[in-house]
């Protein structure tokens, strides 16, 4: 049997709601393979359709040993769909319907653990569920997690609060686990209470989960005196019986057509990302910081309303003194540069390139066409949303000066940087770049060396891989970013010039965070 995402069924967005991609079997097998020896059950926080139930009778079988199969899940209609898949009542009777991320009742803890927790992200958490969690975290890791940590993080803390001594563990997640804002503090905590004993990684040909915008990866623990290194892995091949023979033969260091394994120090991996190829990070080299700031995109709250096409302007009367050249998704600009003429033929094709940009003003104080439509807002309970009811007043546009260089904040195409000629405003699909000198010759310069592809490379090193070889980078990381010194020296942008421009945004600073004065 081959447990892959349904094609149909549920809609996506059910899925996202759920957390719910369930697990092929090839790689099922192989995190059974890791718990299973030695105990005489698996327990699975998320049982789902049943994915590590199959892998542990079938392992089970092999070996001539008895499993236990225990575990817990939230959705009774995801044990339904286990049923069809050839589970019976009697595999699936040591299974409790209950959150496991807020269960607080187990009688023992578990030598063998195993799962594909929901992939829920922390926007889609209910307040009461983000504060429950949060102080949960406190009380494990002596200061909460940040809170844009999704349930699949507290389901691996949790589930290593239950892990017996001598015990094992093996989750599917996604890359963000260890790559987000929250990641130093749990793995600080993970890799000093824990033996982290592996860490499998896929290519963008093996992804367990394709079509899907995640980069999933195994971690596999053991409740054990921590070690200094563990072995990381590389798959190259979807449905490669090699994953699970690896873990049979205790996980050597080897290569192959399907798989890649190196020996990393754990200090070393926490600093570059257990995500990230163990490359050495240049010393006290230049960072794209240095010589600019990053800032997010405008977020305006409800595009639908705010970004307009030109034709929807026109028919609404807007004067021209609220309406602003934007730009608002990545594939909008088809190239590495967003001139005039792409914007123009982006408003041709009826894509919006206009951005309403009220001020703070009183409604009544706005010309008649923009009152009308501001109040057209206000009955369609567009101030109402979740962004614009904590504005006042909820119409008041966010400011940026147009950023010379754009960075693409999520995608998946080789050019990351573009070079914005157009003077449009980016929405949050972009970061804005602020050179730290308004100088054409020193932006031109710095465009070089981000267009280097020994930079675009660096991305790697500070964003968040996704499906599909994705990565999102956010401003303060993209700040961070290191630049090539060869490619900098080249460029006539020297480690002193960086040093020298950073003094001098100091001393007086060229943008300001937030709203800028109009």
């Amino acid at each position: 049997m081959n447990q892959r995402l349904p094609s149909g069924g549920l809609e996506r967005e059910q899925l996202r709601q759920k957390g719910q991609f369930w697990t092929p079997d090839w790689v099922a097998r192989a995190m059974v393979a890791y718990v299973a020896p030695g105990s005489d059950h698996i327990f699975d926080p998320a049982v789902g359709a049943g994915a590590f139930f199959h892998a542990a009778k079938s392992y089970a079988r092999r070996m001539g040993v008895e499993l236990a199969l225990l575990g817990t899940e939230v959705d009774p209609r995801a044990l339904q769909q286990a049923k069809e898949t050839g589970l019976t009542a009697q595999d699936l009777a040591g299974v409790e319907i209950a959150d496991f991320a807020l269960a607080e009742r187990f009688s023992l803890p578990f030598k063998a653990i195993v799962g594909n927790p929901p992939y829920i992200r922390h926007h889609r958490l209910a307040a009461p569920t983000k504060a429950y969690l949060k102080a949960f975290s406190a009380e494990v890791l002596g200061a909460p997690l940040d809170g844009r940590a999704g349930l699949h993080v507290y389901f691996l803390l949790r589930a290593l609060t239950l892990l017996t001594k001598g015990g094992r563990l093996a989750f599917i997640m996604p890359a963000d686990t260890c790559e987000g804002v929250f990641a130093g503090l749990l793995w600080r905590w993970i890799t000093r209470s824990f033996r982290l004993e592996a860490v499998v990684t896929f290519l963008p040909g093996a992804a367990p989960f394709p079509g899907v915008d995640t980069n999933a990866m195994i971690f596999m623990i053991e409740n054990s005196a921590p070690q200094d290194t563990f072995r990381w892995m590389s798959c190259k091949k979807a449905d490669a019986g090699q994953l699970e023979e690896w873990v049979l033969a205790r996980m050597p260091v080897a290569s192959g057509d399907a798989l890649s394994v190196q020996e990393r120090g754990v200090a070393e991996a926490l600093e570059m990302g257990l995500s990230r190829l163990g490359r050495v990070r240049q010393a006290a080299g230049p960072v794209l910081g240095d010589y600019a700031r990053a800032m997010r995109g405008i977020a305006t709250g409800a595009n639908d309303f705010f970004f307009l096409t030109v034709e929807r302007a026109r028919e609404l009367l807007i004067p021209d003194e609220f309406l602003l050249a934007a730009v608002g998704r990545t594939r909008d600009v088809p190239g590495a540069l967003l001139t005039r003429e792409v914007l123009r033929s982006l408003g041709a094709g009826g894509r919006p390139t206009l951005l309403l940009s009220p001020d703070g003003r009183g409604m009544g104080r706005f010309p008649q066409s923009v009152r009308d439509y501001l109040q057209r807002g206000v009955e369609m309970g567009v101030h109402r949303r979740v962004l614009l009811a904590t504005r006042h007043p909820w119409y008041k546009m966010e400011v940026r000066a147009p950023p010379p260089i754009l960075f693409a904040y999520l995608g998946r195409r080789n050019t990351r940087f573009v070079r914005n000629l157009a003077g449009a405003l980016p929405l949050t699909g972009f970061i804005c770049v602020y050179p730290r000198l308004n100088d054409q010759g020193f932006v031109e310069k710095l465009w070089q060396v981000l267009q280097h592809p020994q930079t675009v490379d660096n991305l790697g090193l500070v964003g968040k891989s996704y499906g599909a070889g994705a990565i999102k980078v956010e401003p303060r990381s993209l700040e961070r970013l290191p630049l090539p010194p060869e490619v900098v020296a080249e460029a006539g942008l020297g480690p002193a010039a960086g040093a020298k421009q950073l003094r001098l945004l100091e001393a007086e600073p060229a943008y300001a965070d937030g709203d800028l004065p109009r």
